[in-house]
């Protein structure tokens, strides 16, 4: 394995430019994890010539406890970890395996950290007991050969197929009792704009909204995005019951839309639509930026009137810019999902983007259209990330140059197999 140095810290570092301070948190990251896998092998040589030997304390975990000036439980999950990861020795001097030697080697590279190794190490002990030796092997195989690039949502997916390769029939469902039913629920529009929503639920609807709401809240993967999720659970509760109610809104049987995403009125100047700078009148009562105007009118989110300099209406909706049902099942086959890179959305939680903005004379046909979710919508919209259509007419995406100096087009490999 080559030697890993931290990168030189320039003096004044905030003149350093996004590229360089990208690469220095990857470099430093991958410093960080090289040297915890080192960490690992020296706990596991003492835990196999023992602590109390070595130093008089009663357990390894203890000894690195005052060692490190931890907790004996933060201690404890460090030496479980580097034991699982490395070969010890058993009291007889016969060596006894790593629980998860693949994932091991991957972690010495520092192409892993804790938390995906902690995840892998959960995944193999809920694997059937039955499952011999060669198939746990090839299972920790598979896991450890995704972890580098993978976050905790794919990882979980695995999971999933690997348990139902050593499992087919899995634990015979036990059905709940449902109590009697009591629903109650409150909307009401504060002065400050916002809408404060309370209610009162019986047990087996409160169970299937915290269900249906956890299934869209969860963090986004760190390794997916190169950042990690800062929203707090109740924004993310938050922004769940949003897709939720995309979903219902375009559902055909729905009364009063019909299936169609158009719900209310933005009056925005053309200027402003096309520049994404300045403001927008959101149902002739409220406002809202016009770059979030600009997104909303992707995939007809909203209903937009736009305005020339005089204030006279340019256009009203321009019906025909809609994505027809047929066009949006040919996305729906096409991209089977989220389009972007590593992404797991399905269909029915993505919006239909414009390559070519529609505001800009983009077209609205399959050689324009990409499916997005919503954070990859906001993400092409405001971020460094572009999209386009390849040579065989797939989409493809180009990351920014700190996430790759050479912007080597990606495409998502999670919907066809």
């Amino acid at each position: 394995m080559s030697e890993t140095f931290l990168p030189e810290l320039p003096q004044e570092l905030w003149r350093a430019g996004k590229l360089e301070l990208a690469h220095g948190v990857l470099q430093s990251l991958r410093v960080i994890r090289v040297a915890t896998a080192g960490l690992g092998r020296f706990l596991a040589e003492v835990e196999s010539r023992g602590a109390k030997d070595l130093f008089g304390h009663g357990s390894t975990a203890s000894w690195l406890a005052e060692m490190a000036g931890l907790s004996r439980g933060e201690a404890g999950a460090v030496v479980k970890r580097a034991i699982a990861l490395n070969p010890t020795r058993n009291l007889d001097g016969t060596e006894a395996p790593a629980v998860a030697p693949e994932t091991a080697a991957v972690a010495a590279e520092g192409l892993v950290g804790d938390e995906r190794i902690d995840q892998i190490l959960e995944i193999l002990k809920r694997l059937p007991a039955d499952t011999s030796a060669e198939d746990k092997a090839v299972a920790e195989k598979i896991l450890a050969d995704l972890a580098p690039n993978a976050g905790p949502h794919q990882l979980a997916k695995a999971e999933a197929n690997l348990l139902g390769w050593l499992d087919p029939d899995g634990k015979e469902p036990k059905d709940p009792e449902p109590k009697e039913p009591r629903r109650e629920l409150t909307l009401e529009r504060r002065r400050d704009g916002f809408w404060k929503l309370t209610g009162l639920l019986d047990d087996e609807t409160g169970a299937r909204t915290a269900a249906a709401l956890e299934a869209y809240a969860q963090p986004r993967p760190v390794d997916e995005f190169g950042q990690a999720d800062l929203r707090m659970k109740c924004e993310r509760l938050g922004d769940a019951w949003a897709e939720l109610l995309d979903l219902a809104i375009a559902c055909p049987d729905q009364p009063g839309t019909s299936g169609y995403r158009t719900l209310v009125h933005v009056t925005i100047g053309l200027d402003e639509l096309k520049s994404g700078l300045g403001t927008a009148c959101l149902d002739f009562v409220g406002t809202m930026t016009a770059r979030e105007a600009r997104l909303a009118a992707c995939d007809c989110l909203m209903l937009p009137i736009v305005l020339s300099a005089a204030g006279e209406p340019l256009d009203v909706g321009r019906l025909r810019r809609f994505v027809t049902p047929g066009q949006r099942r040919a996305l729906n086959i096409r991209d089977g999902g989220c389009a972007f890179p590593g992404c797991h959305r399905k269909p029915k939680n993505c919006h239909a983007h414009h390559i070519h903005h529609w505001a800009d004379g983009g077209l609205t046909d399959l050689r324009n259209l990409v499916l997005l979710c919503g954070f990859h919508h906001r993400l092409i919209h405001h971020g460094d990330w572009e999209v386009r259509m390849a040579a065989d007419g797939l989409p493809e995406f180009i990351p920014p140059q700190y996430r790759d100096p050479l912007r080597q087009p990606r495409r998502n490999t999670l919907h066809h197999r």
